[in-house]
């Protein structure tokens, strides 16, 4: 026997408008009722604000207790200014790679991650970022004279048409810049380059003239630069350039607008420029 179609209940113009307003305002609802960030609220319990930074990444991080590197010196500012006491915990894997994934770093280490942080989308996927205080990526330096770059200190760039049949010494030191594309990048554009181990050994190949420029990461540069009035430019645009920035925990916005606050302060009253200024002779980052 052939069974009669079935049908569906018909439901009410009433409920279906109410039925579309629970599915619009619930996941709203839903955002009230998560727990509240209370990021600063802990770090102040504690009186502690915990920063993790590679061993070296001069001049953001050095190992010179008088001049301890600008990061450093921006954490003690932003810590003393939230009233709290800066414990910093040094990290081997940071500053040797710009993914924070392979650094291991967790939340029961530090608060704030800083030395040479990039706001890549590969750092965003993973943690929270500042407002960027600085720029890095390859620099091209170079005593003054001669013209084996063409810069003066503040040039924008070197271009491809300075490179063929020079000789650069490459420093790629503690940064986490992109070495394989630099070393493609001089191969492609005929320039012969040999690696030194140091920046002691960088200025000692230039003052020796065994090579016609050296290639090492911006703020770095930046620092030799002002010790010896020698000039930088960026690295041609082809190498990229990274902003720099601290990185916070993916859900502590409370902490974040402290940091982000505190660095604005910072930014306002001149304290950060007087920072910059100890490592970069006054030049800007």
């Amino acid at each position: 026997m052939a069974m009669a179609p079935t049908t569906l209940p018909t439901i009410p113009a009433g409920w279906r408008k109410g039925l579309s307003y629970l599915f619009i305002f619930a996941p709203l609802a839903a955002v009230y009722l998560l727990p509240p960030d209370t990021s600063l609220g802990e770090v102040r319990r504690g009186g502690v604000l915990r920063a993790c930074v590679p061993f070296l990444y001069p001049p953001l991080v050095t190992d010179d207790p008088a001049a301890p590197g600008i990061d450093i010196e921006l954490l003690r500012q932003l810590a003393q200014n939230l009233g709290l006491r800066l414990d910093l915990s040094r990290n081997d894997a940071m500053g040797r790679d710009f993914n924070p994934r392979s650094w291991h770093v967790t939340r029961a280490q530090c608060e704030v991650l800083a030395g040479g942080i990039v706001a890549s989308p590969v750092t965003r996927s993973f943690l929270e970022t500042s407002p960027s205080y600085a720029e890095t990526g390859w620099a091209v330096i170079a005593p003054q004279p001669p013209a084996t770059v063409p810069p003066a200190a503040d040039a924008a760039a070197a271009t491809p048409a300075d490179m063929p049949g020079r000789r650069a010494a490459v420093l790629a030191g503690f940064s986490g810049l992109d070495r394989t594309g630099l070393s493609g990048y001089l191969r492609e554009h005929g320039v012969a380059f040999g690696v030194v181990p140091g920046a002691a050994e960088l200025v000692q190949a230039l003052r020796a003239h065994r090579f016609d420029f050296g290639i090492t990461e911006r703020l770095l540069a930046e620092q030799i630069s002002a010790r010896e009035g020698w000039s930088v430019a960026w690295a041609p645009p082809e190498l990229p350039r990274y902003p720099i920035v601290l990185g916070l925990w993916k859900g502590d916005l409370t902490l974040k607008r402290a940091i982000v606050g505190g660095l604005d302060q910072l930014k306002r009253d001149g304290a950060m420029a007087a920072i910059v200024a100890r490592y970069l002779g006054g030049r800007s980052p």
